[in-house]
């Protein structure tokens, strides 16, 4: 989904309008504020952007044309949305049309509610129409059995005749089926709500005892450093360090999860892991577990070496016994060029036993993994330091030679 919003101060017209693309891109987040913050807009917490003009596939955001909003808050609204199907954007656009919703924190609110009322386009399937309305009123889940049991066009011909509450709007007839709308958004303290490739949710949360995350303020990983103080300046506080952190949402490999503590990390060196992994194909993200399981890496800064050095790495996957790793070999003999049948004639589990020994590799669950560098393993993912070192030498060197 791409919304474009054309966006200005109301208090300076004469400052121009800036075109902005919703959700906007990861990469054009830092720019996009600067131009923004050019026309001395794009508060982190205010709503100082009028909106002059809104375009996409979602119509009713029109109703935000002539208003104030908050730019973080209309691209959460958005990354909201994009994750909608088309029913589920017919129930949203129909419950705000029959609400009367114009105000940024009520469409907010309502993209956590709209699944619960029926809203009909199509009048021509009344099976589908009462399968939708039979599952919008248990929460969007049924069974096959209890499907399979409904009468469904019953179902139907009694919402449409017997039921008085529908309301006609430009997305159809809307019953909202006793729907509420709950505070779950506060107007400060946007959910938790992870889009796209983020790697980590981090809450901010003021430094008390208990843990009440609908008072955080999120950030998801890789941010850049504007996105993190924005966080910081949205969650009231003068500082990162006045915060409590709290982390949800991995998208990790699970050996990432478990070989770190992420209390005992620094918020940057986790961003660090975090923009290391987001670039990984699926192949090397499934390599990077196996490395980390075989190197059993003590902290991100380690594991973000690792995933910066995988081309040292081989992951051979579906192998978990010496054995199945000598068959292996012997497959990889075969596709060299000869073709001789060798079951029967071959001890598998020596063969690779053999081998085994003669790398550095282990047995994962996501198969087989070696390493090949000219490094040790301690040496690789204490490479930065290494260079630093070397770096410090050379200069000393090079000074003395000067002397």
């Amino acid at each position: 989904m791409k919304i474009k919003a054309a966006l200005y101060n109301a208090d300076h017209v004469e400052f121009g309008t800036v075109a902005i693309p919703f959700p906007i891109p990861q990469d054009q987040y830092d720019s996009t504020i600067q131009m923004l913050e050019a026309l001395d807009i794009g508060d982190p917490r205010a709503r100082d952007c009028m909106v002059e003009e809104l375009q996409g596939p979602v119509p009713i955001l029109k109703r935000l044309e002539g208003y104030r909003v908050n730019v973080d808050e209309l691209d959460y609204l958005v990354k909201r949305l994009d994750s909608f199907a088309d029913n589920e954007l017919a129930q949203f656009q129909g419950a705000a049309a029959a609400k009367g919703f114009v105000e940024i924190t009520d469409l907010i609110n309502l993209t956590f509610c709209c699944q619960q009322a029926t809203v009909i386009t199509d009048f021509s399937d009344l099976e589908q129409i009462g399968r939708d309305h039979y599952m919008n009123l248990h929460g969007g889940c049924a069974s096959m059995k209890e499907l399979e049991l409904l009468d469904a066009r019953k179902t139907a011909l009694d919402l449409i005749l017997n039921d008085t509450s529908g309301q006609i709007t430009p997305y159809g007839v809307v019953y909202d089926n006793g729907m509420r709308l709950e505070p779950v958004y506060d107007g400060q303290h946007l959910p938790c709500y992870c889009y796209g490739r983020d790697m980590l949710a981090v809450g901010l949360l003021p430094q008390q005892e208990s843990l009440d995350l609908t008072a955080a303020t999120w950030i998801y990983l890789p941010s850049t450093e504007i996105q993190i103080s924005r966080a910081v300046a949205r969650s009231g506080a003068a500082a990162l360090d006045e915060l409590f952190r709290y982390e949800t949402g991995s998208m990790f490999p699970e050996e990432v999860d478990a070989a770190l503590n992420f209390k005992q990390e620094g918020l940057d060196a986790l961003n660090a892991l975090a923009k290391a992994v987001v670039k990984l194909s699926q192949e090397d993200y499934n390599k990077l577990g196996a490395v980390v399981s075989l190197v059993k890496p003590q902290n991100s800064s380690e594991i973000c070496r690792l995933a910066e050095n995988l081309a040292q790495f081989d992951l051979i996957p579906g192998v978990y016994t010496p054995e199945s790793y000598g068959k292996h070999m012997i497959q990889e003999f075969r596709g060299s060029g000869l073709s001789l049948n060798l079951d029967g004639f071959c001890d598998y589990t020596g063969i690779g036993l053999q081998q085994m020994e003669q790398e550095q590799g282990a047995f994962t669950i996501r198969g087989y993994v070696t390493y090949h560098g000219a490094l040790t393993l301690d040496e690789l993912v204490q490479m930065d330091s290494a260079e630093q070192h070397q770096g410090e030498q050379d200069e000393s060197i090079g000074m003395k030679g000067l002397s």
